[in-house]
């Protein structure tokens, strides 16, 4: 099959199979810019299935480019609240002034000039020139990876590295769809060229992959080393209060509001006879000692929140997950 017939085979899939989701709703050039510009920021190392509630909330509450530039950040990090990786809303929200300001309100074409955006990188740029102005760029997300690995049975380190892989994309040839060919390829990765038990018989390319020729399916990836720390949770409730940090002090979720926290050695830890809980977040596996407290401590940047009146507050995953755990302790 040549890269013709492969974009053909793809494209006819695409047709009929293609999931109805809100950011490919038929929309006018400026509302696909923003529908595209807020969907790819949110899928960033996150799952559709997850993404498709916020988005929807998000748009409903933010309507638009020139809505969301004079956001306040509180309603902005609302919207974003259980999403994760809360930079991504920061990001967004500056790369909306800046469109604003240097751009009309609208999407520059030129992916150098998407590069420059803050949060969108070569991902997202890609994406971006290929859905919103129907160019010529298939994007290296997780899903596209996989499909190439096993199209040509990838597995060394050095055949899946991202130099080697942006390679190979050349399999996909070109198609006179250019952002439906770029959707219609993630969406075999996402829904046939699954991570496990992949729907081969399914797939439109089947008859081009060597990892179904093998009938070997298991996906190689780069080693990624999760650094483990230890962290002890000072936990102070008086009287159903609970008293909370605006984090100045970790890299992780800056300016969000946390437990009282600090990070301690393995020994401390280990000996320590408080409930432990954990927490993996990015690259590091994070392991907690809960210590309840009853005396308020003097902290900078601190306040007491009432057990009732937590919900209406932004509140990172993280702090959720501390915070049932000792509701329920």
């Amino acid at each position: 099959m040549n890269n013709q017939s492969i974009s053909k085979e793809i494209l006819y899939w695409y047709d009929n199979n293609k999931r109805i989701l809100p950011w490919r709703k038929h929309l006018s050039n400026k509302q696909k810019e923003y529908f595209t510009l807020v969907s790819e920021i949110m899928l960033q190392q996150t799952q559709v299935k997850t993404v498709i509630p916020y988005f929807n909330n998000f748009i409903k509450k933010i309507p638009n480019l020139k809505a969301l530039s004079k956001t306040n950040d509180k309603k902005l990090m609302k919207c974003w609240e259980g999403l994760g990786y809360y930079s991504r809303a920061r990001n967004l929200k500056k790369t909306a002034q800046t469109l604003i300001k240097e751009f009309n309100g609208r999407l520059p074409s030129n992916i150098d000039q998407l590069k420059e955006l803050p949060g969108i990188g070569d991902y997202t740029s890609t994406a971006i020139m290929a859905i919103v102005f129907n160019k010529q760029f298939i994007p290296l997300d997780g899903n596209v990876e996989r499909i190439l690995k096993r199209v040509f049975y990838l597995k060394t380190e050095k055949k899946i590295s991202k130099y080697n892989l942006h390679k190979k994309k050349s399999f996909f040839g070109k198609s006179v769809r250019p952002s439906d060919y770029a959707q219609s390829i993630m969406e075999i990765g996402a829904l046939i060229c699954r991570p496990i038990n992949p729907l081969c018989k399914e797939c439109p390319i089947n008859r081009n992959c060597l990892a179904y020729k093998k009938k070997d399916f298991n996906i190689v990836s780069k080693n990624k080393f999760n650094k483990v720390k230890y962290f002890e949770a000072e936990i102070y409730i008086n009287k159903n209060k609970y008293l909370f940090v605006k984090n100045k002090k970790f890299s992780f979720l800056k300016n969000l509001l946390i437990f009282p926290m600090k990070e301690i050695n393995q020994k401390k830890f280990k000996s320590s006879l408080n409930k432990r809980i954990n927490i993996k977040m990015s690259n590091m596996d994070m392991k907690i000692t809960i210590n309840k407290k009853k005396r308020k401590k003097n902290l900078s940047n601190s306040f007491l929140l009432d057990k009732k009146d937590i919900k209406n507050y932004i509140l990172p995953s993280f702090t959720k997950k501390i915070f049932n755990s000792v509701v329920r302790y």
